[in-house]
């Protein structure tokens, strides 16, 4: 099948095929024309990456565990302690961020109580974004 059909069975876009082609995770043959043209396993291939990317691997995760992706089950590989190492490793990395995030939300709330309080002392006046002079963003 051409990339535009995979792409169509997958919902994933040519645009992302191409990629993961190029980081080696998806492989085609050349038809004469040149045009990309899969087997009919790519379609649980992608389906499979893309599963991972959306459960928050990144690619190169997804790349680690290249060799499970012919399976049916992503999670049942040959070397499962490989899987396992790679979401844990996956889910550090995103409990940071998620920290990250809350401070900059609870950072974000403070600005917004302080905001809303300085509305209701004086009535009429807008207070300024961030007090004297600054700038947002």
């Amino acid at each position: 099948m051409r990339i535009g059909e995979l792409a169509k069975r997958t919902g994933v876009s040519q645009r992302s095929l191409r990629y993961y082609e190029q980081h080696g995770l998806l492989r085609s043959s050349r038809g004469s024309n040149g045009w990309r043209v899969y087997d009919e396993s790519a379609v649980g291939r992608v389906g499979r990456i893309a599963t991972l990317l959306g459960n928050g691997l990144n690619l190169e995760g997804v790349k680690r565990l290249a060799e499970c992706l012919e399976m049916d089950d992503s999670d049942s590989c040959a070397d499962p302690s490989l899987a396992l190492r790679t979401y844990r490793a996956r889910l550090d990395v995103l409990d940071r961020r998620i920290a990250e995030l809350r401070g900059h939300r609870d950072e974000l709330a403070k600005a917004v109580r302080a905001l809303a309080a300085g509305l209701h002392d004086v009535p009429g006046r807008t207070p300024g974004l961030l007090g004297a002079g600054g700038s947002v963003g």
